[in-house]
C-alpha cells in the first residue's frame, strides 16, 4: 500500500486544529515553508488566527480546507480587527492577503496644554485615559476617554483653564496712636504680595485706600488690595486701620471769658489759652496743656468781677486799674438838673447791654468845687479824686463835656454834646482790639 496519502493525511489532520489557534501569523516564513515542504502541492498554508476564528469553503467541497481557491472568512474577537475579512488561496501557494487579527487602536491623543493623561493601556480598545492639570488649572470637559471599537475616543481632549484666583495675604496693622498735638498718624505696612497658583505671573496689583506711609486721621480706614492674573481671576484681601486720638475731658470757657485751643481742643498736647472779658479778671491758669496721662496741666481757670478800689489818691492810680481792660467814658456836668447830662444817662441807661459788650465802663462826675461828687455806677469817687480826675483829663466844670478812653489809656473822642448810644457804639467798633474781641465774642456766641 501506497503511504504518501496517508502522511498527507496525517498532516492535514494536524493543521485543522490550527482554524482557531492562539498564534498570531501571516502569509509570510510559514508558507514559505509550507511550499517549499510540499512542493508542487496546490495547498497553501493552514490558516492559524489569534485572537479570533476562521470559516473556509473549497470550491468543489473537498475534505481539504487549504487547496487552490479555498476561501476563508476571518473573525476577530471583540477589540482586534481583520486586515481583511476574507482570503483566498492562490495558485502560488498564498493566501490573497493577511489574515492576521490585530487589537483596535485609536489615535495617539493630544497633550493637553498646561496638563496631561494616564492611560491604562495605551491607545489600544477599551484603554481608558484620565486626564489631569497642573496645580493653578482645573479640567474642562470629560475628565476620562476610553478608546472604543470604532477607533474613536470617547471624549475629546479637555482643556486646562486657569480658574483658580491667586492668593493674597494682607499686612496685620493695627490701631495706631497719634502724636502730641496731632490728629493723624503716619501708618506703614509692607505692601503683600499676591501668589498665582498657574504660571505664577500677575498682571495688576490694586490698592483701594490710601498708600504706606500716609497720614491717616482719625477713626477707621477700610482698605483692600486686589490682585490680577493672566486669566482675569482676581483675589482681594481686606483689612482695616484704626487711627485713635488721646483726649483729654472737654473744657469750657469760664463764665464772662473767651478759650482758644490749637489743635482740636481736647487731644494729647493741645493748648487751650483763656482771656476775661473786659471788667473780669483771670484767676487760675492762664493756659493748660493736655498732657500724656489724658488730665490737664494746671489749675481750673474762672474769671472774677473787676474790685475797682476807689481809694486811690491820685487819678493816674484809678485809671491804671482800667488798663488793657476796660474801656472809660467819662461824663461831666457842672449839676445833676442839666439837660445836656439828663439826656444823655436817660439815653444810656437803656443800652447798657451794649457797653458791657464793649467793655464800656461809665464814670459820672457832677458838680463844681467843693462840691462836685464823682460815681462808678454805685460807688462814689472822693471828691478830691473826682476833681483830680477832670484835672488830669482836662475836663472843663462849667460845661457838659464826654470823654472816650481806650483800652490802652488813649483819649480816643471828646464829645461837647449828647449822643446816641448808636453813634458812640460805632465809634468804638472801628477799634482794632475791638475787632478782634467781636470775633471772639460771634464765636462764643455773646450778644445783646
Amino acid at each position: 500500500m501506497d503511504m504518501w496519502p496517508l502522511v498527507l493525511l496525517f498532516v492535514q489532520l494536524c493543521f485543522c486544529s490550527g482554524y482557531e489557534g492562539s498564534g498570531q501569523y501571516g502569509y509570510g516564513d510559514d508558507e514559505d515553508w509550507y511550499s517549499r515542504r510540499y512542493k508542487g502541492t496546490p495547498w497553501c498554508a493552514p490558516i492559524k488566527v489569534k485572537h479570533g476564528d476562521v470559516s473556509c469553503r473549497t470550491p468543489r467541497g473537498e475534505h481539504y480546507r487549504n487547496v487552490m481557491g479555498t476561501r476563508c472568512k476571518i473573525r476577530c474577537k471583540q477589540g482586534y480587527e481583520a486586515q481583511s475579512s476574507e482570503v483566498v488561496c492562490m495558485a502560488n501557494k498564498h493566501w490573497s492577503s493577511n489574515y492576521a487579527c490585530t487589537e483596535i487602536r485609536c489615535p495617539k491623543l493630544n497633550m493637553p496644554v498646561n496638563g496631561g493623561y494616564k492611560c491604562s493601556d495605551g491607545s489600544y480598545f477599551n484603554s481608558r485615559c484620565e486626564f489631569f492639570c497642573s496645580p493653578g488649572y482645573s479640567l474642562k470637559g470629560q475628565k476620562t476617554a476610553t478608546c472604543q471599537h470604532s477607533k474613536v475616543w470617547s471624549a475629546g481632549v479637555p482643556t486646562c483653564v486657569d480658574i483658580d484666583p491667586p492668593k493674597i495675604k494682607c499686612p496685620n496693622v493695627k490701631e495706631k496712636w497719634a502724636e502730641p498735638g496731632k490728629l493723624t498718624a503716619k501708618v506703614t505696612w509692607d505692601t503683600p504680595e499676591g501668589i498665582d497658583t498657574a504660571d505664577g505671573i500677575l498682571t495688576d496689583v490694586m490698592l483701594k485706600g490710601k498708600p504706606s506711609k500716609s497720614d491717616f486721621p482719625e477713626g477707621l480706614h477700610k482698605m483692600s488690595y486686589t490682585v490680577f492674573d493672566r486669566a482675569e481671576n482676581k483675589a482681594t484681601c481686606r483689612f482695616n486701620i484704626r487711627v485713635r486720638v488721646r483726649r483729654c475731658s472737654p473744657l469750657f470757657a469760664p463764665d464772662n471769658g473767651y478759650m482758644k485751643c490749637d489743635s482740636d481742643k481736647d487731644n494729647y498736647g493741645a493748648t487751650c489759652q483763656f482771656t476775661c472779658t473786659g471788667g473780669y479778671e483771670l484767676q487760675g491758669s492762664a493756659a493748660r496743656v493736655c498732657q500724656h496721662g489724658l488730665t490737664w496741666s494746671g489749675a481750673d481757670t474762672t474769671c472774677a468781677p473787676m474790685n475797682i478800689n476807689v481809694g486811690v489818691r491820685t487819678a493816674a492810680a484809678l485809671l491804671d486799674q482800667f488798663y488793657e481792660k476796660r474801656r472809660l467814658l467819662i461824663i461831666s456836668a457842672p449839676t445833676a438838673a442839666n439837660h445836656n447830662y439828663r439826656f444823655q444817662m436817660t439815653n444810656l441807661q437803656p443800652a447798657q447791654c451794649g457797653l458791657d459788650l464793649r467793655h464800656v465802663t461809665v464814670i459820672e462826675i457832677v458838680g463844681t468845687h467843693p462840691a462836685q461828687i464823682g460815681r462808678i455806677r454805685h460807688r462814689l469817687l472822693p471828691p478830691g479824686l473826682a476833681l483830680q480826675l477832670r484835672l488830669l483829663l482836662q475836663i472843663t466844670q462849667r460845661s457838659f463835656q464826654m470823654v472816650l478812653i481806650d483800652k490802652q489809656g488813649v483819649d480816643k473822642q471828646r464829645y461837647p454834646f449828647p449822643v446816641t448810644a448808636a453813634e458812640l457804639f460805632t465809634t468804638i467798633d472801628t477799634f482794632p482790639l475791638r475787632k478782634d474781641e467781636m470775633v471772639l465774642q460771634q464765636e462764643a456766641g455773646q450778644t445783646c
